[in-house]
């Protein structure tokens, strides 16, 4: 079967579309997805496809769509909603925290619903269009946290999330919608949650990284390999849960490693990663773990702060050659 070029907002179409096709019990929602296609149009043209019972809008209320998902899946369904910005998702807060990540524990009803959240900066969107918020969902108990970095991980990945009976945050970087293509089946197969995937090889130094950052990171590596040296990327592709072996194992064959993430510093993913190293591999490093992150600041909404505020290849170069060095 011949592959078809799909961007990463194509891909996430794609995964939608099969599911629909192929899950009777999936629906699609949330504001402006049906006839207007979604804010992205990530969803242009399934409810002409699938009808309003199956793909439909909702009021702007995040806490009643959430909530409203939670109960769909207690039910049976296998509800999928998107809220057009991670940002807004904060004031549905109390649904994915004390509803849908407890829910099994308190009542051995499964929740299989999915939240496709965009996320991320990198257009001038400030403060409230461009924030990571990752970390606060992994703290959550009973949630799953997945954020591909690539078209194909991004359907593979929608078909797994979809499909678990857990509910599952899926961070979709907004930056990556029409700049990332690849050359992927018109179907695929599903992409297993829990696992990293190794995007680069090397031994001198590792980057552990996810979303927009990969390529970032990939750029860099590939820069400072001019100067004679191999850096390793890692693309967790899965923030919760996360590939503990491959990451140890990276660890193991560098013994030089740096998180790399579009969030804020204190508190971020960034600080679980450098923890389980610290506590599982410190024999192994010959240099203290970097992290290259976004400043505790504000998303900025000048394109030129924001060039200074998102990590980038110039820094994350920069950080690579001082960590090598040490």
């Amino acid at each position: 079967m011949p592959k078809t070029e799909m961007t990463y907002i194509d891909a996430i179409r794609s995964g939608l579309d099969h599911l629909l096709k192929d899950h009777k019990d999936v629906v699609v929602y949330g504001q402006d997805v049906g006839a207007f296609g979604g804010a992205f149009k990530a969803t242009l043209g399934l409810q002409e496809k699938y009808g309003t019972d199956r793909v439909f809008d909702t009021p702007i209320s995040e806490s009643a769509i959430l909530g409203s998902a939670i109960g769909m899946a207690m039910q049976g369904l296998r509800p999928i909603v998107e809220v057009q910005f991670v940002d807004f998702i904060t004031t549905a807060f109390h649904q994915i925290l004390n509803n849908a990540g407890t829910t099994y524990y308190r009542t051995k009803i499964p929740v299989p619903m999915t939240v496709r959240a965009p996320c991320g900066g990198g257009f001038g969107g400030g403060p409230f269009h461009s924030e990571e918020l990752e970390n606060f969902f992994c703290h959550i108990p009973g949630i799953k946290v997945v954020y591909p970095a690539y078209p194909s991980d991004a359907r593979g990945l929608l078909y797994s999330a979809v499909l678990d009976p857990n509910p599952v945050i899926f961070l979709e970087n907004k930056f990556l919608y029409r700049r990332i293509k690849e050359f992927i089946l018109p179907k695929g197969e599903a992409v297993p949650i829990g696992v990293a995937q190794i995007r680069r090889t090397g031994n001198d130094a590792v980057i552990l990284t996810y979303g927009a950052m990969v390529h970032e990171s990939l750029h860099a590596a590939e820069q400072i390999s001019a100067e004679g040296f191999e850096v390793m990327v890692v693309d967790l592709r899965t923030l919760k849960p996360y590939d503990i072996d491959a990451i140890l194992s990276a660890v193991a064959a560098t013994n030089r490693v740096m998180v790399v993430h579009e969030a804020w510093k204190t508190g971020g993913f960034g600080a679980e990663l450098a923890a389980l190293v610290a506590e599982h591999a410190f024999h192994l490093l010959d240099a203290p773990i970097v992290r290259i992150t976004a400043p505790d600041c504000p998303v900025p909404f000048s394109p030129e702060l924001e060039r200074v505020y998102r990590p980038s290849v110039e820094k994350i170069s920069e950080a690579l050659l001082d960590l090598i060095n040490y």
